[in-house]
């Protein structure tokens, strides 16, 4: 197990650098200032249309740098090319320009739309956008700022087949691209999306400070990503998140991506920006790394390593659109001030997709170990799930030390917790789980290995709920017990190996 999660990070690492070198080797030097194409800068005048020109006489060169000099460059849709590399100076700020003003793209047609919110199935209404290109970047220390640019789904009841109401939902949107390479910006206030890349292959995100009012990076069906050294404040929905939709008109799976050196929270908008980080109201799940929940596609080798979560929801691995998850590792992860859950695995059977692509998918060979966390939420311990026909697989916690909340009662601990069915996975949805440590179900060969759990109140739950397991493996586990409270409830679990845990005495065990 461990040679095979040394080859897979090795395998990944050798990605990442290939990707870098590919993408350093494809800019031009010719130089285009925005400023000679009739960009005024000033915060006033639309720049968009200066911008746009500037990028086509680059793209009809053969390729080279569009610079953007220090200045407020109020903007409609960019038009991104091929061979294009996009450079931000320091002060320039690209800013979304009022919808009410008509300078953003229609939004193409798709006849797809039931199958994925509508801001993954339209890329044409964003502030800056390309589609079936090459060997593009973003760089430099200047700023892209939504301004007026809607967090909402832009179509009547989230979805349309052409046209649009003239507002646009995205930052950075990327559709079909290769060789992707964006660093160094800022990015703030980014919409539906602060960076949509569906599609895309050979992508390279790399110290990027995001600080957005819903999704900050989403990587869509794609392959051969990098997202390292990033910052990404995301208080009301996801920081980063990796999934697997159809808006590629058939199901891609996203694979080979690695998210390393990063931080994600959950913090007020634009207070990661000024540095005073004050917390958002806790309400649905907010500035987490999770993959999904749109999964048709599947997942596949991917590492999530060295990554700080702080005041957000935890780690989610989410499968339930009927794809394949696959060879995740994650490594080194510190959290502090977790909302809702620590570590959430899924698989449910919402479906979502044609009859002909979807049905119940799988989760297998997942490995997380050297994870520290503190302050961890009431609601919710460990959660790790399958469904009854098709249970989770091959799945390794180790190195794993949790400091709770605690508060949790006896009479959550009688709790009959609902299965996941076709709902909508998100944990606190499905409310308090009968264990405060970890509960599994609907599991086949789970491994604990050092599980180090503490509590900041005493919890009247058991540590371990374990329904419909099939082979559960313990090597080294402490928690704290309340008096009179059982340490473990065990239902319909087979095979089970403890050792180094004398909380978990099987004469004490339900």
């Amino acid at each position: 197990m461990k040679s095979m999660k040394l080859i897979c990070l090795a395998f990944l690492y050798l990605i990442m650098q290939c990707s870098l070198k590919a993408q350093s080797n494809n800019i031009s030097d010719a130089i285009f200032n925005v400023k000679h194409y009739g960009a005024f800068g000033n915060g006033e005048h639309l720049d968009h249309i200066a911008i746009n020109k500037a990028i086509d006489a680059c793209a009809a060169a053969g390729g080279g740098t569009v610079f953007i000099p220090a200045g407020k460059y109020l903007c409609g849709s960019i038009h991104l090319k091929s061979n294009v590399h996009i450079y931000l100076s320091s002060g320039a700020v690209i800013v979304g320009a009022n919808p009410e003003l008509n300078v953003y793209d229609t939004a193409e047609a798709f006849p797809y739309t039931q199958y994925q919110d509508g801001g993954h199935t339209y890329f044409h209404n964003s502030l800056i956008w390309g589609e079936d290109l090459h060997d593009i970047s973003i760089t430099g220390s200047g700023m892209i700022d939504g301004g007026a640019i809607t967090r909402e789904d832009n179509e009547a009841g989230g979805n349309i087949l052409q046209g649009s109401i003239g507002k646009a939902d995205k930052a950075i949107a990327l559709k079909n691209c290769k060789r992707v390479f964006i660093r160094d910006v800022t990015i703030y206030h980014g919409g539906h999306f602060a960076i949509l890349l569906t599609g895309c292959n050979w992508v390279t995100l790399d110290n990027l400070l995001i600080d957005t009012n819903r999704d900050g990076i989403d990587i869509d069906a794609c392959a051969n990503v990098t997202v390292n050294n990033c910052k990404v404040n995301s208080p009301n929905d996801d920081a980063i998140c990796p999934k697997a939709s159809y808006a590629l008109n058939k199901p891609v799976t996203t694979e080979n991506v690695i998210i390393t050196n990063c931080t994600v929270s959950a913090f007020k908008e634009g207070t990661l920006l000024d540095g005073t980080c004050i917390p958002a109201a806790v309400g649905w799940s907010g500035g987490r790394i999770k993959f999904g929940t749109e999964s048709n596609g599947g997942f596949k080798n991917c590492i999530v390593s060295n990554c700080i979560f702080r005041y957000c929801d935890g780690l989610a691995l989410e499968e339930v659109d009927g794809g394949e998850m696959n060879n995740i590792v994650v490594d080194n992860i510190v959290m502090d001030n977790v909302h809702h859950y620590p570590i959430y695995i899924t698989l449910g059977n919402r479906n979502r997709g044609p009859l002909a692509t979807t049905h119940t998918g799988t989760i297998k060979n997942i490995y997380i170990s050297n994870v520290r966390i503190l302050n961890a939420d009431t609601l919710s311990g460990i959660q790790i799930t399958g469904v009854p026909n098709q249970p989770v697989e091959n799945i390794e916690l180790r190195n794993i030390t949790i400091q709770y909340k605690g508060g949790g009662s006896k009479y959550s601990a009688q709790r009959v917790f609902p299965e996941l069915g076709k709902g909508y996975p998100e944990p606190y949805l499905l409310g308090v789980t009968p264990a405060y440590g970890l509960f599994l179900r609907n599991v086949k060969q789970m491994r604990l290995t050092n599980i180090q759990l503490q509590t900041i109140k005493p919890d009247e739950r058991p540590v371990i709920y374990a329904n419909n397991v099939l082979g559960l493996q313990i090597d080294g586990l402490t928690a704290p017990l309340v008096k009179g409270v059982k340490p473990a409830v065990f239902h319909q679990v087979k095979e089970i190996s403890i050792q180094n845990a004398p909380v978990l005495q099987l004469d004490k065990v339900q």
